[in-house]
């Protein structure tokens, strides 16, 4: 399936592509000490320095097929054989992924004597993660390399399912130093193998023993974490340039939202914003000509200040984020559920940081929608939740996907992800009547009408040369409304508490 994609998008780059090719290029052409500095073409390096040593070392590879991809000053090269050198090495990479979705099946339970494969919960768990179609497109149609980057996530959350808790740590402590976006959910892990790792016992009523703390665990925990980091960060801070590389991972300026507006709640937060100021223009509160030039709908990554509503610094926005996230992680340190109720944990950790982070991207909302796959396919209530993120999130990266040709590819693999899911998964919870609600029916059914005018109605009409932008605002504010509602779900869930205790 990943091979037909790649044939079918083999002339499509997105401007991801020339990232990961100018990294090519940096790490293979340039001494260690210039990989931050270099700045030649407007994608910089700002990846952590394991992912700078992993394009090094795919470099080496890549300059079999064709070494003018690995000159820095060739900007936008995309010979044939540097095309099927970028595609091969996202499919070559998601052997990780496809060992993490094994492992992640054997942690779930089958149900005994049924021979029909939907009844399986390993087998539907497979498809969901290996036939996902946000991680699919954005891999293989649009370009990059989450495929491996998840499946080190999800093997650390196996093994921290099957109680292997140095090993998950390891892989974590590996994958925050391949790409700093999964601090969204280091809280989760640190919280979770402090309280139920370092912590051996519980009292009766579930309470933390203090005496019980292992500081040899502790030691472990930490030995890990600085290794890596050690390896990762070290020549760079041997050679005085630690603040240049934070420089480059934390690039604050770049503006609260990103290009295309996550599903969050700073796209709604940003139409409330244009809609008062619209009209406060309109009953005369407002001169439009004192009104902030900069718009946030111009479809550009830059800093911008709200018309009516209070601008939004990165700051409030951590602060924001670290409030969402506060009630999950003091669940699992006050009354601990074992690896799912950490599982459940990440979960909110990752949602809480794609709904409420500064300049968030809307790829980031798969973080969430990939490990709670394993979630669905045990609990009903999880799996209703699953089916409203899923059909919204994946529906909320289709502008990545803009051209005439890659319409009905899109299209196409969403509608045979989508089924799958919505059958597998009723099949799997069947005989406690209807999976989803009927405000859930309505709200997903309302994506189609969504899709068609913007997809079919907006292109033939005169407000595209006008309000090109429109279609991307619609489905950002739209898809928005299915993420928050998936997110305090997650928190219902939480908050039911009918997961047991469980001891590690």
């Amino acid at each position: 399936m990943k091979c037909l994609i790649c044939c079918v998008s083999f002339t499509f780059h997105s401007t991801d592509f020339e990232v990961h090719r100018n990294w090519l290029a940096i790490t293979h052409s340039l001494p260690v000490s210039r990989w931050y500095h270099e700045n030649t073409s407007e994608w910089t390096l700002d990846y952590p320095p394991l992912f700078a040593w992993f394009e090094f070392g795919l470099s080496h590879v890549a300059q079999h097929f064709d070494r003018n991809m690995l000159q820095v000053e060739n900007l936008n090269y995309a010979s044939p054989s540097t095309v099927l050198f970028q595609r091969l090495s996202v499919i070559f990479t998601d052997v990780v992924f496809i060992y993490a979705a094994k492992e992640c099946c054997r942690c779930v339970q089958e149900q005994k004597g049924s021979r029909d494969v939907l009844n399986r919960p390993s087998f539907v768990l497979a498809v969901l993660l290996l036939w996902n179609f946000g991680l699919l497109i954005v891999d293989h149609i649009h370009f990059q390399y989450n495929g491996f980057l998840f499946g080190v996530l999800l093997l650390s959350v196996a093994k921290h399912l099957q109680s292997q808790h140095l090993q998950g740590a390891l892989l974590f402590a590996i994958l925050l130093n391949l790409k700093h976006i999964y601090l969204y959910v280091a809280p989760a892990y640190g919280i979770y193998l402090l309280r139920s790792y370092c912590f051996t016992q519980d009292n009766k009523d579930g309470s933390i023993r203090w005496m019980s703390f292992s500081p040899l665990r502790l030691l472990a925990l930490g030995s890990i974490v600085v290794s890596v980091c050690a390896l990762s960060f070290g020549p760079f801070i041997a050679m005085g340039q630690l603040p240049q590389v934070l420089s480059r991972l934390f690039p604050f300026k770049r503006g609260l939202c990103h290009a295309y507006w996550a599903p969050n709640i700073w796209a709604l937060y940003n139409v409330l914003d244009k809609g008062l100021a619209v009209l406060g223009v309109r009953l005369k509160l407002l001169e439009e000509a004192e009104l902030p030039r900069a718009s946030m709908t111009g479809g550009l990554v830059q800093e911008f200040q709200h018309s009516v509503l209070l601008s939004v610094s990165p700051s409030a926005t951590l602060v924001c984020t670290l409030l969402s996230i506060l009630p999950a992680v003091a669940s699992i340190w006050l009354r601990p559920c074992g690896a799912r109720g950490f599982l459940r944990c990440l979960l909110l950790c990752a949602l809480g940081s794609f709904m409420f982070g500064w300049h968030v991207h809307e790829k980031a909302v798969l973080i969430a929608i990939l490990p709670l796959s394993i979630l669905a396919v045990e609990s009903r209530e999880d799996a209703r939740i699953f089916l409203v993120l899923t059909t919204t999130g994946h529906y909320s990266l289709f502008p990545l996907l803009f051209t005439p040709t890659e319409r009905p590819v899109k299209v196409s693999l969403m509608l045979m992800f989508t089924i799958f899911s919505f059958t597998a998964l009723r099949k799997l919870h069947s005989g406690q009547g209807p999976l989803l609600r009927p405000l859930e029916v309505v709200y997903l059914l309302g994506l189609v009408v969504v899709a068609i005018a913007c997809e079919v109605v907006f292109p033939l009409s005169p407000w595209q040369q006008r309000l090109p932008f429109l279609p991307l605002l619609a489905t950002s504010v739209y898809c928005s409304v299915g993420v928050c509602y998936s997110f305090l779900r997650l928190y219902v869930r939480l908050l039911q508490r009918d997961d047991k205790p469980k001891q590690l």
